[in-house]
């Protein structure tokens, strides 16, 4: 029996809204939350090392600006995300539900984190095409030939603009590039 669409249940069980509350906390969508807490971690990390670097310059902003800004929004973002993904209804299914989904998030996430522990290493441009190359192939399926040309023309783009249009040097390996 119901009333007006809720189980009677509901109202003669003390200890139902406590069961529901519990259900759906087990419910939720962990991909999400995971994915909140990689994010919120990463974005402490950035803020970090931009509090390192000096927020003003003489001629305007420090280089410390930009990246205490990104960490700043990442760990918003991330706050957002996973309140979000609490306030969900337990009833909503989506594919970042399923673990498989989860993986291929936290795996993108690592290998940024991978990329940018070789940017000094082997310098931007190996680095981003070997980014692309893993995501494209990887995570979403794409053959490795058009994966490598994907990589090399944005890692190409990336040289012009930057370095070439706006005079900005990005990291560099030992053989120069």
């Amino acid at each position: 029996m119901s009333y007006i669409g809720y189980p009677l249940e509901r109202f003669s069980n003390p200890n139902y809204s406590q069961h529901s509350q519990l259900e759906q906390s087990v419910t939720r969508n962990k991909g999400d939350l995971i994915s909140g807490v990689c994010l919120a971690v990463f974005g402490i990390y950035v803020i970090s090392v931009a509090a390192k670097l000096s927020y003003v310059a003489e001629v305007g902003p420090g280089s410390g600006f930009f990246p205490l800004w990104l960490g700043i929004g990442l760990v918003l973002f991330s706050f957002y995300l996973m309140f979000v993904s609490w306030m969900r209804s337990s009833n909503v299914k989506s594919e970042a539900q399923s673990w498989k989904a989860a993986g291929r998030v936290l795996a993108g996430w690592l290998a940024i984190m991978v990329a940018i522990a070789l940017l000094g290493k082997v310098g931007f441009a190996v680095s981003f095409v070997l980014l692309t190359i893993f995501l494209l192939v990887a995570l979403d399926r794409r053959p490795a030939l058009l994966a490598v040309a994907v990589g090399i023309a944005l890692a190409l783009s990336f040289h012009l603009l930057f370095v070439v249009a706006l005079d900005v040097t990005l990291p560099k390996a030992v053989w120069g590039f």
